[in-house]
């Protein structure tokens, strides 16, 4: 696996283990909204289809987005006290620390949120840039990228979900799919992602060169 300066990590099912929130408010916004209905046993079909499938499945139109995202995040931070990282998450930090790579996080969640959840490993962090429009996370990389002085062939980006991989194709970067998250493994294999983890050990093997 080629060594890389930066890693930049998207927060909600990569690093926090928040879908069991997310699914136990998803009823609840179809209804605030006033979405296309979903049976709970159609919910985890929805984890193979891209955002914006689910986003027409759903009925939903772009000028409902900005408000539909917004009252996440506030929900989110809400909630934030009763999510937590994934086990192994701190140690993987503290690895790549050791090993002079620098991290980012770059998610559409806000940063109180993250940092909320983040606790004291917040610290481990190089950078934030939160609050990514739904389909405007390659300009954020960049950016990061930029200010953190490593090069697009230097980065990796490492999320759950399909619009993960395109936005890191889109700024030119190397891209991460996590088997632990939103979308389901297949579907993210399917986009074909630079790299797919199926474990956090795994993955700090992976990135800290050892293997």
């Amino acid at each position: 696996m080629p060594p890389y300066r930066l890693v930049i990590f998207d927060f909600d099912g990569t690093l926090a283990d928040s879908l069991p929130w997310f699914r136990a408010s998803f009823q609840d916004m179809i209804a605030r909204f006033d979405l296309a209905p979903v049976r709970d046993d159609e919910v985890e079909g929805l984890r193979g289809l891209s955002a914006r499938e689910i986003m027409a499945r759903l009925n939903v139109s772009m000028w409902q987005l900005p408000a539909i995202v917004s009252e996440m995040r506030k929900r989110k931070l809400a909630a934030a006290s009763g999510i937590s990282l994934f086990e192994e998450i701190p140690a993987m930090l503290d690895e790549l620390q050791r090993n002079s790579i620098k991290t980012a996080i770059v998610s559409s969640d806000s940063e109180a949120s993250v940092r909320q959840v983040l606790g004291p490993t917040a610290a481990r962090i190089d950078r934030f840039d939160c609050g990514a429009a739904m389909f405007g996370k390659h300009w954020k990389f960049r950016r990061v990228a930029r200010k953190l002085g490593a090069k697009p062939s230097e980065t990796v980006c490492i999320g759950d979900e399909l619009r993960d991989i395109d936005a890191a194709k889109a700024a030119g970067m190397d891209s991460g799919a996590v088997a632990w998250g939103y979308a389901l493994p297949g579907a993210l294999l399917a986009a074909g992602p630079t790299h797919l983890f199926n474990s956090i050990e795994e993955m700090t093997r992976r990135l800290s060169g050892k293997e």
